[in-house]
């Protein structure tokens, strides 16, 4: 029980480490190319939402 309690420790310490690394570098992604993450996203959200339409559609 011990073991796998230090186990399942290690690894929700080990996954906190890297969604911070993973979150730092897309911070500093995100503050340099302003201009073109929001005209991706928007693009993103446009194509989702005609996903959703297009399913919706079908039922």
């Amino acid at each position: 029980m011990a073991r796998t309690f230090n186990s399942f420790m290690r690894g929700a310490g080990m996954g906190a480490i890297i969604g911070i690394a993973v979150g730092a570098a897309g911070s500093m992604f995100v503050r340099a190319n302003k201009k073109g993450l929001k005209k991706n996203v928007g693009k993103a959200l446009r194509n989702v939402s005609n996903l959703v339409d297009d399913v919706s559609a079908m039922f």
